[in-house]
């Protein structure tokens, strides 16, 4: 996962886990070490995500006409 990740740094992604209360963050990916990775949201907040936790990566749809539910 470690490396399939680092492929969307500095990208707007949406990180699917197993562990978020919403089932998902948003935010772009700042940095992917060993066990984690930093995302830090529109607000400028910064988050550490567990690695082990997350089922999915996807760049956030920008410029996309249809609504995207998940």
């Amino acid at each position: 996962m470690k490396e399939l990740a680092k492929r969307f740094i500095g990208e707007e992604c949406i990180i699917y886990t197993i562990t978020s209360n919403e089932g998902s963050i948003q935010g772009v990916i700042r940095e992917i070490d060993d066990g984690g990775m930093i995302i830090e949201s529109n607000s400028g907040e910064r988050e550490i995500i567990n690695l082990d936790f997350v089922t999915r990566i996807r760049k956030y749809p920008r410029k996309k006409k249809r609504l995207v539910l998940d």
